[in-house]
């Protein structure tokens, strides 16, 4: 059997576990994590704006065009999957105060009928006899206590839901940071402007799923070229519909 100091170095544990460092950890809470929000936000940031700069490259327009339409599109389409995200994220909050209002009420009306429901639930997770009327009794002692286990374990909800306005913030500062990268080039009027942009919109693709990788299972050189291999899709085919839309028109 592998001894466990040999395993600990060669593998080092994500945290503490001395008392005082577990009772510091459970102290400041759980942390919401916003990162979905932001990749969200930076990869149709870096996608729609290079799907702009493809299209018109494709169809032969100007520098000048690329910019209006580029700095268009950051603007109007980072703000609206800024509003679409805070208001998704505002109808979770909503739907669970629902929820909280609903047991409380409940609890309030059928008590028993609500202890019922988890003596069901800890009977699922293999409470038995006086251990499991121990564990009701515990949980339903405490009214916030009994209303949250109901929320987590009859509806599968978080003890907490994530603030609105920071999902929102967070999707908006990710679409116009990502998304300025691809104009980048004709800002700066660079010659070969269209392979400049090209080259940093697939290198910001692959970085923002390579950072990706810091939170998911996935090796890092694997989300970033899954993340680039997407994203440089969708800018083949925004190429492909301008030169299309170009032949169709001319």
């Amino acid at each position: 059997m592998k001894n466990p100091a040999t395993a600990l170095n060669s593998n080092p544990l994500e945290h503490e576990h001395s008392p005082e460092a577990v009772r510091r950890r459970l102290a400041d809470g759980s942390k919401h994590n916003y990162l979905r929000d932001f990749v969200y936000g930076g990869i149709d940031g870096a996608v729609t704006t290079f799907a702009v700069v493809a299209g018109t490259m494709g169809a032969s327009l100007s520098a000048r065009v690329v910019l209006i339409l580029g700095a268009a599109n950051l603007i109007a389409d980072g703000f609206s999957m800024a509003a679409s995200n805070f208001l998704g994220t505002r109808a979770e909050l909503d739907n669970y105060r629902r929820l909280e209002r609903i047991e409380e009420r409940h609890i309030e009306i059928v008590p028993e009928g609500e202890r019922e429901e988890v003596r069901q639930i800890y009977a699922g997770k293999g409470f038995l006899g006086a251990e499991l009327e121990h564990v009701v009794d515990l949980v339903t002692s405490d009214r916030r206590r009994w209303i949250a286990a109901m929320m987590a374990d009859e509806y599968g909800l978080p003890l907490e839901i994530r603030s609105a306005w920071v999902a929102g913030t967070a999707t908006f500062a990710a679409f116009l940071i990502c998304g300025l990268i691809p104009l980048l080039p004709f800002i700066f009027g660079a010659s070969e402007s269209f392979l400049f942009s090209t080259v940093l919109t697939g290198a910001i693709f692959f970085l923002i799923g390579s950072v990706k990788s810091r939170w998911s299972t996935a090796s890092w050189l694997s989300s970033g070229l899954t993340t680039f291999l997407i994203g440089g899709a969708a800018a083949a085919l925004a190429y492909l519909a301008g030169v299309i839309l170009k032949n169709v028109v001319s």
